[in-house]
């Protein structure tokens, strides 16, 4: 049976088994085969099993799927072939078991060991994540400049307030007056 080998770092030996016909690759739990990371997508890629080709189809995802490197919109994935979707890498490896012979192993699994090992060699790990000092044009942090995040001052505040103050004595003034005015007459 085939099954997808995940090689990026933090999922290096996860493995899933293509068992049913149709299986979907993505980052959330309604998928078959889930991937939480943020570079895949929710419903990334679909595995159809065919025989014995397994064809991947995206599934209009954001950061693409890729067979060795090559973008792809359909294609059909061979075993040792890497599949990456998003920015996470997996390889194709058949289930297929050959009956060893009497000296061990037949031709054709010593042909498929040589090939799978010659994969290994070729299977490169992908680091999650980028470390502060390796952006372009960062800076260092300082905290003696300004920034833009001071503490604002309160100047138009204090205007207001004291706007408000005397419109309001202004007002009592005037209210005093009228009343002593119509009192005295």
């Amino acid at each position: 049976m085939p099954r997808l080998v995940l090689l990026s770092e933090g999922l290096t030996g996860r493995n899933y088994e293509l068992k049913a016909e149709k299986t979907t690759v993505g980052r959330v739990s309604d998928n078959a085969f889930e991937i939480p990371e943020a570079s895949v997508s929710s419903h990334h890629a679909e595995l159809t099993l065919r025989g014995n080709d397994v064809l991947v189809k995206d599934l209009g995802s954001t950061n693409g799927t890729f067979i060795n490197g090559e973008k792809i919109e359909e294609a059909v994935l061979k075993p040792g072939q890497i599949l990456r979707v998003g920015m996470i890498e997996m390889r194709l490896e058949s289930g297929d078991a050959t009956p060893a012979g009497p000296g061990g192993m037949t031709p054709a699994a010593s042909q498929s060991a040589a090939a799978s090992k010659k994969v290994l060699e070729q299977t490169r790990v992908i680091p999650q994540g980028v470390k502060l000092d390796e952006l372009e044009g960062a800076r260092p942090l300082t905290f003696d400049k300004k920034t833009g995040f001071e503490r604002k001052s309160n100047r138009g505040t204090r205007i207001f307030i004291i706007a408000a103050i005397l419109t309001a004595i202004a007002l009592v003034a005037a209210l005093v007056l009228i009343l002593m005015r119509s009192g005295s007459e």
